[in-house]
């Protein structure tokens, strides 16, 4: 789906990524591990163009993500931040900052895909809760089809029961056949939702491979 060829970042003088080289396989949930300042968030930025590197490529499907228009790359690539950010005033208005000319029974569906089901299109977004508001966030990435979500520490902000609330959300998604890139300072939650791993430490990738069988992530069981 994603594949990262030996990209470069470099900030100032300094080497966030060096000769960074993976791949994020479809339908699949990838975490992102490793100390802080090993550059995870930067490798997030580069998947959603955000950021550009300053050598090496990254392709999707294959293609360099250049080649593509940069609305059709955040059309297929979602993000969901750390923390939510809504961005209108109703749960329907929010939705429709994806796509305006969603409608009721879609909005609808969607918001039972992410567990809030119960929740009235016109429901005032300021009175969500932070879970609540995170998996609407979630909803709202899902509105135009993104085939990537990527999720950057998604629920360090929330409790532990909305974080729980928001894990059983993304494990649905992947299940449902969505490919997901999770960047997580939390090894037991990346333990919990990987198949797959990826380790940076020092803007290099350490480690690569099934999350069952990461050394990094051995220490969160």
């Amino acid at each position: 789906m994603l594949t990262l060829e030996d990209v470069a970042v470099v900030r100032g003088g300094t080497r966030v990524l060096d000769g960074v080289s993976c791949t994020f396989a479809a339908g699949r949930c990838t975490a992102v591990a490793g100390p802080s300042g090993a550059g995870k968030s930067t490798l997030l930025r580069l998947l959603d163009r955000l950021e550009e590197p300053t050598s090496g490529r990254v392709l999707l499907h294959d293609r360099p993500l250049p080649s593509y228009d940069v609305l059709e790359v955040r059309r297929r690539v979602g993000l969901v931040q750390q923390a939510p950010v809504l961005l209108a005033d109703t749960v329907l208005a929010d939705l429709r900052v994806g796509r305006a000319a969603l409608a009721p029974d879609e909005a609808l569906e969607l918001l039972d895909r992410v567990g809030l089901a119960d929740q009235p299109l016109d429901r005032a977004t300021a009175s969500l809760s932070g879970g609540e508001a995170q998996r609407l966030c979630l909803a709202r990435a899902l509105v135009v089809g993104p085939e990537v979500l990527l999720l950057d520490e998604p629920t360090s902000a929330l409790d532990a029961v909305a974080a729980q609330a928001v894990e059983r959300v993304v494990r649905a998604l992947v299940q449902d056949g969505l490919t997901a890139v999770l960047v997580s300072h939390d090894l037991r939650q990346a333990s919990r939702l990987a198949d797959d791993v990826v380790v940076l430490r020092g803007g290099r990738v350490e480690e690569t491979g099934p999350a069952a069988d990461s050394r990094y992530l051995a220490g969160a069981s």
